[in-house]
């Protein structure tokens, strides 16, 4: 998902959200993880009461194991970027390693390799890849986007 704001409130410049896209919300999640712990307690307690005296536990160790999956993958959806252009600095900033990019907006150059596949933001040496997490189509817009924003930030649409 990709999310365009004013950086400042003059107008000069812009800052981009990037953030993974979710097919569920947290209540969503939630009733997933009951349904399919539900479905394993049913055939758990069926295999017990037909003599499997350890379906229960097997049970209760697939609920955690269901569980933990659930959990790391919502986090993993947490994660984001946040790309700062103005006419002073272009900053990336991501949210577990804070701030990981700022050049001058005239010495960045826009890296966009094998269709839009992976996009990158180069200066002085350093470069930095942004919206990986991002689906083909988004990653295309966020090219244009970028490519947009840096050549008004640079001066270099005039």
């Amino acid at each position: 998902m990709i999310e365009v704001v004013p950086s400042s409130w003059d107008g000069h410049g812009a800052q981009l959200r990037l953030r993974p896209p979710r097919a569920l919300t947290r209540r969503q999640f939630v009733m997933l993880f009951v349904a399919l712990s539900g479905a394993m307690w049913i055939v758990a307690m069926l295999g017990w009461w037909g003599g499997n005296a350890f379906a229960p536990a097997f049970a209760l160790l697939h609920s955690a194991i269901v569980a933990t999956a659930l959990r790391v993958l919502w986090r993993s959806g947490e994660r984001g970027e946040e790309i700062r252009i103005g006419p002073d600095a272009v900053e990336v900033i991501t949210s577990g390693a804070g701030m990981v990019f700022r050049a001058h907006p005239y010495w960045v150059r826009l890296g966009i390799e094998r269709g839009s596949e992976r996009i990158s933001l180069a200066s002085s040496g350093r470069q930095v890849r942004v919206g990986d997490f991002l689906g083909p189509a988004e990653r295309r817009a966020l090219a244009d986007t970028l490519q947009d924003l840096l050549a008004a930030a640079s001066g270099r649409n005039r």
